[in-house]
């Protein structure tokens, strides 16, 4: 149980991009996909875990782009950016917010993308879903 423990403990130092980078490398070593449960079945149904887009199926990761944010939006947007990318600190929200086009997510489930979509274009963002 020590083992388990010490393990939270690290991973819980890890950075947001640490963090999503363990996963893309966990889901490839093991073939599995973290997406919600109904994109897995998708992708489960395809035969092919792990090989590259599946062709002619329907895409279930989507990336979040902030095209932009003009400049009497810019708090707001900040704001957004942090309530949809979870322990980003101020200054790394203000950055991607000045540095747009940015992406926020990377390989997002389709709901959780369009959500974050949503908030980010109610602070008042363009926003790209590809």
């Amino acid at each position: 149980m020590a083992d388990l423990e010490n393990i939270v403990e690290e991973l819980s130092k890890l950075t947001v991009m640490e963090a999503a980078d363990l996963v893309k490398q966990l889901e490839e070593k093991w073939g599995v996909s973290a997406a919600a449960p109904v994109a897995a079945v998708a992708v489960a149904g395809g035969g092919d875990a792990g090989g590259g887009d599946g062709g002619g199926e329907a895409k279930t990761e989507f990336d979040v782009v902030l095209a932009s944010a003009p400049s009497d939006k810019k708090i707001p947007v900040i704001k957004a950016v942090r309530e949809v990318k979870a322990g980003l600190g101020l200054a790394d929200a203000k950055k991607l917010v000045e540095g747009a086009p940015a992406t926020i997510l990377e390989a997002s489930p389709k709901e959780e993308a369009e959500e974050a979509k949503k908030k980010l274009e109610e602070a008042g963002a363009t926003v790209e879903l590809k």
